[in-house]
């Protein structure tokens, strides 16, 4: 009996040594979880830093439209430019008078960071036939939301008439210059859509 009560004993303090062990390691996987989160937001700032420390997007459309560069879109701008969905809530109206291409974007995606050069030079070569919009997703989450934005990079092709096509991913700029050609630029592109 005595031996039972000292294996019990035994066994008793061995479990709490077991549960003593798994508690340090999930103390110590919370605090790790804990320090590479304030890493994390620590870099979080740095960004916003950053962000603080760069010139200012340019919000207007007016004589941007046509310098061969992208133009950065607020909602004020997309609703002027692009379509006031607050207005036609059931119906895509583009409002523009070219075609254009937008692309959805935050300025920590790296994938984005790899168009970004495509989007520049695709403004350049169709400078006068389309519009390059740009929407900084991190700043306008309303826009963001309202096309259903879940991966960036993600861009919007824009034809005068018809549906709108949405693409994701860094694509190359081949594949770009395609759908601008296809499908932008094509005279019956009206027709294909509906």
């Amino acid at each position: 009996m005595r031996f039972k009560i000292k294996k019990i004993i035994y066994l008793h303090r061995l479990i709490n040594k077991i549960k003593i062990l798994k508690m340090k390691k999930l103390f110590v996987a919370i605090i790790a979880i804990s320090t590479a989160t304030l890493i994390s937001c620590g870099n979080a700032s740095d960004t916003q830093a950053q962000k603080a420390a760069q010139p200012e997007k340019s919000t207007s459309v007016s004589k941007s439209d046509e310098s061969g560069k992208p133009v950065h879109l607020t909602k004020e701008t997309f609703l002027e430019k692009v379509m006031d969905y607050e207005k036609n809530r059931d119906t895509w109206v583009y409002e523009g008078d070219k075609p254009c291409i937008i692309d959805f974007y935050a300025d920590w995606c790296k994938p984005c960071k790899l168009i970004a050069p495509i989007m520049e030079e695709l403004a350049k070569e169709y400078e006068g036939q389309i519009y390059v919009y740009k929407i900084d997703t991190e700043e306008q989450r309303e826009l963001a939301s309202i096309f259903g934005i879940r991966s960036i990079p993600s861009v919007l092709f824009v034809p005068m008439e018809g549906k709108p096509q949405m693409s994701t991913g860094a694509l190359p700029k081949e594949t770009f210059k395609q759908a601008i050609d296809n499908f932008l630029l094509k005279p019956d592109n009206s027709t294909n859509n509906q």
